[in-house]
C-alpha cells in the first residue's frame, strides 16, 4: 500500500480549484504502472514521489497526464510539494523533475514555484496567427498580440482586449495546438487578468484546463518581460467551468517570477500497488 491523496491547487476552497493526484513513496513503480494508473484517476495529471538523485532536491517527481509524461507542469508542482510536506512548516523546498530544479517557497497567498526557464519563446508566424484566430473562434485583429510561451508543455500565448473577450471564447478544434489566452480585468475587477487554457482533444473539439500554473508561468514571463505587466498581480482562471482558481504572480529583484496559490487536500488515503 502506497500513500496517496488529492490536493486542489491554486485555491483556498475545496473543489474550486485544479486537482491532481500524488502517490507518495512511488518508488519500485515501473513506467507502466505510473501510466496506468495516472490513465486510471484520469485527473489531468498525476504525480509520483521519487527519492532525488541531483544534490540539493528534496524529492524527485514525475508527471504524468492520462496519455504522456511531462517535463514540468505548475498545479502538480505545488501541489505535490504540499503533499510532501505533510505539515512541516518549511519555507523552501527543492523538487527534482524532467525540467531541472524547481525551487518553492512559502509566500504570502500559499506555496509559490519559481518559474522555469522557457524553452521557446518569441514572435509567432503569421500562418499560425491565422490558425490560433480560426482555433479560437475569432477574427485575427482580435488577437492584441500572440508569441510562443513554451516552459515545457508547448503553450502558445494570445492576449485578447479584455477579461470579457476571454470569457466569450467557444472554441472547437483538434489542431495541434496548446493555446493559453489571458486578457485584462477592469481595474477593481476580481482579479488582474483572466486566464482560460485549451489543448486538443480529438475529433474537432478541445479540452479547457481549470487552472494553469505552467501557462500562467510563461505568461507572466512575456507579460513582465514586455512590460505589459507589473508585479504583484493575480490572474482568475476556471470561471468559464464553475471553478475559482486565483494564480498569485510575484517577482524577485533578479528578475525570478514566483507563481502562487492556495492548495488544499481534499482527498487522502492509500493505494494498491
Amino acid at each position: 500500500m502506497r500513500e496517496f491523496q488529492q490536493i486542489d491547487v491554486f485555491t483556498t476552497e475545496p473543489f474550486r480549484g485544479n486537482p491532481v493526484a500524488v502517490v507518495l513513496d512511488a518508488e519500485g513503480l515501473s513506467d507502466e504502472e505510473m501510466r496506468r494508473f495516472a490513465a486510471w484517476t484520469n485527473l489531468s495529471e498525476t504525480t509520483f514521489v521519487l527519492p532525488p538523485t541531483r544534490p540539493g532536491a528534496d524529492y524527485r517527481v514525475r508527471i504524468f497526464t492520462p496519455g504522456e509524461e511531462l517535463p514540468f507542469a505548475g498545479h502538480p508542482t505545488l501541489g505535490t510539494c504540499h503533499a510532501w510536506l505533510r505539515g512541516q512548516e518549511r519555507d523552501e523546498v527543492v523538487q527534482e523533475c524532467g525540467a531541472g530544479l524547481i525551487s518553492i517557497r512559502r509566500r504570502e497567498n500559499g506555496l509559490a514555484f519559481a518559474a522555469p526557464p522557457l524553452l521557446r519563446s518569441g514572435d509567432i508566424d503569421p500562418e499560425l496567427r491565422e490558425r490560433l484566430a480560426r482555433a479560437l473562434g475569432i477574427d485575427g485583429d482580435e488577437i492584441v498580440d500572440a508569441q510562443w510561451a513554451d516552459n515545457g508543455p508547448g503553450w502558445v500565448a494570445v492576449l485578447l482586449a479584455d477579461a470579457e473577450a476571454v470569457l466569450s471564447l467557444a472554441p472547437a478544434y483538434s489542431e495541434d495546438l496548446k493555446i493559453g489566452v489571458a486578457g485584462p480585468h477592469p481595474a477593481g475587477g476580481p482579479a488582474d487578468y483572466e486566464v482560460r487554457a485549451f489543448a486538443p482533444l480529438g475529433g474537432g473539439s478541445c479540452t479547457e484546463d481549470p487552472v494553469t500554473g505552467s501557462f500562467n508561468a510563461s505568461l507572466a514571463q512575456w507579460l513582465l518581460g514586455s512590460g505589459r505587466a507589473q508585479a504583484p498581480y493575480t490572474a482568475r482562471q476556471g470561471t468559464a467551468l464553475g471553478r475559482n482558481g486565483r494564480v498569485h504572480i510575484s517577482n524577485d529583484d533578479d528578475g525570478t517570477v514566483w507563481v502562487g496559490g492556495g492548495t488544499v487536500t481534499c482527498i487522502t488515503g492509500e493505494v494498491t500497488g
